[in-house]
């Protein structure tokens, strides 16, 4: 939230910060085992959740997790080293381009797999062809199909906790993976529903885990050619719209600004490219970010939220932020819609009041509903009063047709300045050429 235009209280929200841990914590993954032994995508057994996880036992989950049946083919025939218990799962995926041999004549059933091996199999499977298999693992975290970082070696605690995750992304086609797997009879509806997998409203820990993909830190800086961390004047927040790169944050986020950098939730960062639009009443702004990393890095796609806007929000419903409080990174807060339509002097909408804190720093953040769809843009609060947070209504951004080429962030700032300065009386009026 830029410091020099809105002051709000600086109060930490109570929030889940990303700290994503190397390994899967032991609760953590003897839940998610738990929960494919309800589905039936686990035998229940006493399983050593810290153990490495070899290429047959991903191949086995892989398959199963595909709803596939198994069956073997000429894809697992030319191994030799092979099970035959194994030789149908194994020549199922081979045969689907889902995993190759690490040699002509050999499969390696029993090497250790990298987090990286593991969701690139994963991604081939769920039809996201064309990722490469050095940057699975952070691909899958960009998406959101992981809620955390995975490196190195995947443990079978990690294998666990990736496959739960991954029920409930969607296949190119929109049906979710654990909606397939109920359809061919692999898991049942009621077991489904036992474990709130279907459950539309959604926890904090919910949203956290599968939104916050879409959502990113800004850092403005004021010249076109600054971009170390001290030379920065404001940090913000925003989210994506379209895979492409389309997000909306504040406008007086960037207002000012001529170079703004945009820090994903993997640690990736992107310059700001184009303003596509902005209203400096309402405080929106639907911005472009490269998908050119800082480092030269290609991005096939962003995470996006969906908008829904104020039309049924009502007092008393759980709302949700997810922004960068305080530029410390992004974090999510819970609280209730106050208010739906609260006239604030400043804003030419009217605003939705809540108390999910946000923080300088939260400004284009996203507020979300209890079933994950923005409704609002973290914005401001009162300068006194206690939970009297501010977001803008998103309805207008529905409407926007956005293919546009846009504009700079230095076109937009000077723009804006020569509008200010003209509105004090700092420019003379022009005189008239060519009259007597």
């Amino acid at each position: 939230m830029k410091k020099r235009i809105l002051a709000i209280a600086f109060v930490l929200c109570t929030c889940l910060n990303f700290a994503p841990g190397v390994r899967a914590l032991e609760g953590e993954a003897r839940r998610a085992a738990d929960t494919l032994i309800t589905l039936g995508l686990l035998e229940e057994a006493d399983y050593d959740l810290s153990a490495p996880v070899d290429r047959m036992t991903a191949v086995r989950t892989l398959v199963k997790l595909s709803g596939g049946a198994g069956d073997a083919d000429a894809g697992s025939a030319r191994f030799r080293d092979v099970p035959k218990d194994a030789a149908a799962p194994i020549g199922y995926a081979v045969g689907r381009g889902w995993v190759a041999g690490v040699s002509e004549t050999e499969f390696g059933p029993a090497q250790n797999v990298m987090a990286n091996d593991w969701f690139s199999m994963l991604l081939r499977m769920l039809g996201r062809d064309g990722v490469e298999p050095s940057d699975a693992a952070l691909y899958a975290r960009r998406v959101g199909l992981s809620t955390r970082a995975y490196t190195g070696l995947l443990t079978f605690g990690d294998l666990c906790e990736s496959v739960r995750d991954t029920l409930l992304f969607a296949y190119p086609d929109g049906q979710s993976v654990v909606d397939r797997l109920t359809a061919r009879g692999i898991c049942t509806a009621p077991a489904v529903n036992a474990l709130g997998l279907k459950n539309p409203e959604l926890t904090a820990r919910q949203v956290s885990d599968r939104h916050m993909s879409a959502v990113f830190s800004l850092v403005l800086y004021d010249a076109e050619d600054s971009l170390e961390g001290e030379d920065a004047f404001a940090d913000a927040s925003g989210f994506f719209i379209s895979p492409d790169g389309i997000a909306v944050t504040n406008y007086h986020s960037i207002d000012g600004a001529r170079r703004a950098v945009a820090t994903l939730v993997t640690g990736e960062s992107c310059f700001v490219s184009r303003v596509l639009w902005y209203d400096t009443g309402m405080d929106l702004a639907v911005i472009r970010v490269s998908r050119t990393t800082l480092d030269n890095r290609e991005i096939p796609r962003f995470a996006t939220l969906e908008l829904v806007g104020t039309r049924d929000l009502r007092p008393g419903d759980i709302a949700y932020t997810l922004s960068n409080p305080l530029g410390l990174g992004l974090a999510v807060s819970a609280g209730v819609v106050s208010a739906t339509a609260r006239e604030v002097e400043r804003y030419t909408l009217p605003c939705v009041m809540n108390t999910a804190d946000i923080s300088q720093g939260s400004s284009g953040g996203a507020l979300l509903n209890v079933f994950g769809h923005v409704v609002g843009v973290t914005s401001g609060a009162y300068r006194i009063g206690n939970s009297m947070y501010l977001a803008v209504p998103v309805d207008i951004i529905k409407t926007l047709d956005l293919g546009g080429e846009g504009e700079t962030l230095t076109e937009v700032a000077d723009r804006e300045e020569q509008t200010r300065r003209e509105a004090e009386g700092e420019l003379e009026e022009p005189e008239n050429v060519g009259q007597d």
